[in-house]
């Protein structure tokens, strides 16, 4: 099923408005300049900020339903891994609220650590694992979930630039697999060309162009988006 986005987001200094759609399987990368609504417009998606207009996912409109019911997976810029909670429990605590009981959250949780190469840090919490380690519990949680759509925003950006790349390349791996809509937020050339099937560029809250990286660089509609895609 495709997403079909067309909402309005108000904000003090201007208003976000978005309409597109991702197909299914598909990723599309929201980038441009730093303010332009990009993180306003994946919280509303996702039922964290209010947005007026339409979020449909297929035929059901996400929007009319609170964020606990729409069936999205969101992986935040700072993960926000729980900090009381083991690798283990972090990864299982969506499961939980949507099933209740700790016992058969933490068996669903086990197939997603050995997944992610994260069984052997099951019991550790987050206070030690590195930026890398952290990225990958935050998406084992998010896709634990079994969610239809993916939202993740700028989940390079808390990385060191020593390990970008490897987990860069992990990342992609995972996103090709998860088989429904998904939407990156970056602000980095290398993220959208390694993530993004497109790229959708917001500038002031508006979208002002939408394609490929070479499309876009080839005929670029702003002096920001022929620095971005070159």
């Amino acid at each position: 099923m495709s997403l079909a986005v067309d909402i309005s987001v108000a904000r003090e200094a201007f208003d976000v408005h978005a309409a597109f759609e991702v197909p299914v399987g598909r990723v599309l990368g929201i980038v441009g300049p730093n303010g332009a609504g990009k993180s306003s417009v994946l919280a509303a998606i996702a039922g964290l900020v209010e947005a007026t207009g339409t979020i449909r996912l297929g035929t059901t409109d996400l929007s009319a339903l609170p964020a606990e019911r729409r069936g999205i997976g969101v992986v935040f810029q700072d993960f926000l891994l729980f900090p009381h909670l083991t690798v283990r429990d972090n990864v299982a605590f969506a499961a939980r609220v949507r099933r209740g009981g700790w016992k058969a959250a933490r068996e669903k949780a086990d197939p997603w650590l050995t997944r992610f190469d994260l069984a052997e840090l099951a019991q550790r919490h987050p206070v030690a694992l590195s930026g890398g380690q952290a990225q990958r519990v935050a998406l084992a949680r998010a896709l634990a979930a079994e969610p239809a759509v993916l939202l993740l925003d700028e989940p390079m950006a808390s990385l060191d630039v020593e390990i970008r790349d490897e987990v860069r390349a992990d990342l992609a791996r995972h996103l090709r697999e998860f088989g429904g809509p998904a939407i990156v937020v970056t602000h980095d050339r290398d993220d959208a060309a390694a993530l993004a099937d497109e790229v959708l560029v917001l500038d002031r809250g508006a979208v002002v162009q939408r394609g490929t990286l070479d499309e876009l660089a080839a005929a670029p509609a702003t002096p920001w988006i022929e620095r971005f895609a070159r």
